[in-house]
């Protein structure tokens, strides 16, 4: 739907460890982004919202991600990197991509790190953003946790890892769908083996960064959400009142990554603390030319009603699979389930109504009869999701619909003539909230 394409990824040397780094953006502003317990620069791009946040700072900044040595695809080493070895890193990359001075912008467990590299390097550091985070790990602990408690949970943890378990409580709007844990279960692994994130959980729960936090000379901006499953609230509170100037700005929701969920007034807060400017056209929506599918399973209610929960929940997960291969045999996107129906993208429309019939086609073999509906025009890209008027004319036009029907509006027959496909004239309509009147079509193969 865009040209965009994702970053390469370069290495820095330091010492004999090579650091996988990748820079999105020409800004005149460098961000260095101090990811928190493990990561993997490309893999991440994987999850819906992170790339959009990161092209949206990249509007008025150059940012520069990393995977810490041991991570992602940074030179795995023995034993766990120190705060001091993961400082250094953070030096050699900006030593390679020609940064004398950037804004550090950690995430969770980075919030120590960058610390130090602030108190340690206050000429390199020109303001620091620090989000989800924390001073000392032992402040995360559960009143009366005991050493034993503590290491049975590392050793959970350790045990489970590569499931995905860790990261529902990172991201925990996306642990809902259970389509989405599989992709966390991926992430674990190839950002950590076990052992790996063994070593690192034992070394984490001895960070204590709380006597340099008087040192802290540069400008800084602690954000939390206050239902932050990983790092209560209170430590961001504490963490702001500890920094001598420190900013503090507190959402009411959201999850633990910074990129999930609502991020408009966050990202804001970021650029105008970093450049003084709020109005810029980072807050401005990205809008494309797209043609938007709505489809919706005829009689879902009956249906799960005359089936009962667990037989209906199997049709449901059938529905989904088939949707999924559906769209992404046709080159879609597939933006988000809407229950017992979906939302889809497509930058051709051919494609998109040639899915559409296929979908129908298909799910009437399983025993569900599907409408759907599709229009062209002008969509704005929210994060993972998307909105504008061209989302709701496909929604509305659907609604027009009867079961195993596909309607499209008349900008889709002026933009697939010649296609080979075959459009039946279905009257014109008034559709709620849209201005004018609408002439629709029946499609067919």
């Amino acid at each position: 739907m865009t040209n965009f394409t994702l970053p390469e990824t370069r290495y820095a040397l330091n010492g004999d460890v090579s650091v996988a780094y990748q820079v999105m953006g020409e800004g005149p502003v460098d961000i260095v982004a101090v990811s928190g317990l493990c990561s993997h620069i490309e893999f991440m791009h994987e999850f819906p919202g992170y790339t959009d946040f990161l092209r949206r700072l990249a509007k008025f900044a150059r940012v520069i991600t990393f995977d810490k040595r041991g991570q992602g695809l940074s030179d795995r080493i023995s034993g766990a990197p120190s705060l001091e070895l993961r400082m250094d890193d953070v030096r050699a990359i900006m030593d390679d991509v020609g940064s004398h001075r950037a804004v550090l912008f950690g995430f969770s467990e980075g919030c120590p790190m960058s610390i130090l590299f602030a108190a340690t390097y206050p000429a390199r550091v020109s303001h620091m953003v620090l989000f989800g985070g924390f001073a000392r790990a032992a402040d995360l602990r559960p009143p009366g946790d005991t050493p034993d408690a503590a290491l049975a949970r590392r050793m959970l943890r350790f045990k489970n890892w590569g499931n995905g378990d860790m990261l529902k409580r990172v991201l925990p709007s996306l642990a809902a769908d259970p389509n989405t844990i599989p992709l966390l279960a991926k992430f674990e692994r190839l950002a950590s083996s076990p052992g790996g994130i063994r070593t690192i959980l034992e070394l984490n729960g001895q960070i204590d960064v709380t006597s340099i936090l008087q040192a802290i000379q540069v400008p800084t901006l602690v954000l939390h959400r206050k239902t932050d499953l990983v790092v209560p609230v209170a430590l961001g509170r504490s963490l702001a009142q500890s920094i001598q100037g420190g900013k503090y700005i507190e959402y009411p929701e959201g999850d633990h990554g910074f990129w999930s969920g609502e991020t408009d007034a966050l990202l804001g807060d970021i650029e105008e603390f970093v450049t003084g400017n709020r109005d810029s056209s980072l807050m401005e929506r990205e809008r494309v030319l797209a043609t938007v599918l709505f489809t919706d399973i005829v009689g879902s209610t009956r249906s799960a009603a005359t089936m009962g929960d667990q037989r209906w929940r199997r049709f449901l997960d059938d529905h989904d699979q088939l949707a999924r291969a559906m769209v992404g045999k046709h080159r879609g996107n597939l933006v988000k389930s809407t229950g017992d129906g979906i939302l889809a993208t497509f930058d051709g429309p051919g494609r998109a109504v040639r899915c559409a019939l296929a979908f129908g086609d298909a799910a009437k073999q399983i025993g569900l009869p599907l409408r759907a509906g599709l229009h062209t025009g002008e969509i704005e890209l929210r994060g993972s999701d998307i909105g504008g008027i061209a989302v709701h004319a496909a929604a509305r036009v659907m609604g027009q619909c009867s079961a195993s029907e596909v309607w499209v509006s008349r900008v889709v027959t002026d933009l697939v003539a010649g296609a080979g496909l075959v459009f039946a004239e279905r009257g014109s309509y008034e559709l709620k909230g849209i201005p004018g009147r609408w002439d629709l079509f029946a499609a067919s193969a």
